[in-house]
């Protein structure tokens, strides 16, 4: 796989779509036109229902990446971050469900970049994180 993190957990909300894809672009659209980014743009990327908490994605390397692709990278945050590209030059993510990008989203070296993802298992990665959620303090459980 080309990769030193061939698999990821899903373990937050931030790539979420609560009902659908049409429920969600209404709720989101305004954000993504202002980046030039359509419904139909949107529809025709990979994972574009999202992600969800608990999910396993598999990891391909490094290698050439397009707006819409979901990639893995490295952030100042305890874990690398799993958001879709929202714009190539420079590269910059953000979460499907997030509100806005966050700081560490904008113009993202490749360097940090651990992979792209290729491959969804719904839910599988809850036997992951059973063990985990207690010892959090905030974002427990299911995404609603």
């Amino acid at each position: 796989m080309g990769t030193s993190l061939p698999l990821v957990v899903v373990e937050s909300c931030s790539m979420y779509h609560e009902a659908g894809f049409e429920k969600w672009w209404d709720g989101n659209a305004a954000w993504y036109e202002r980046k030039g980014i359509t419904k139909e743009d949107f529809k025709e990327f990979s994972f574009n229902n999202g992600l969800n908490k608990g999910d396993i994605i598999l990891v391909s390397g490094r290698g050439e990446y397009k707006t819409g692709d979901i990639i893995i990278f490295d952030s100042a945050y305890r874990y690398p971050l799993i958001h879709r590209i929202v714009d190539e030059k420079p590269l910059s993510t953000k979460g499907d469900n997030n509100f806005n990008q966050l700081p560490v989203e904008q113009d993202i070296d490749e360097e940090r970049i651990i992979g792209k993802s290729f491959i969804r298992i719904p839910g599988l990665g809850w036997a992951k994180l059973i063990f985990f959620e207690g010892t959090r303090t905030s974002g427990k459980g299911f995404c609603e």
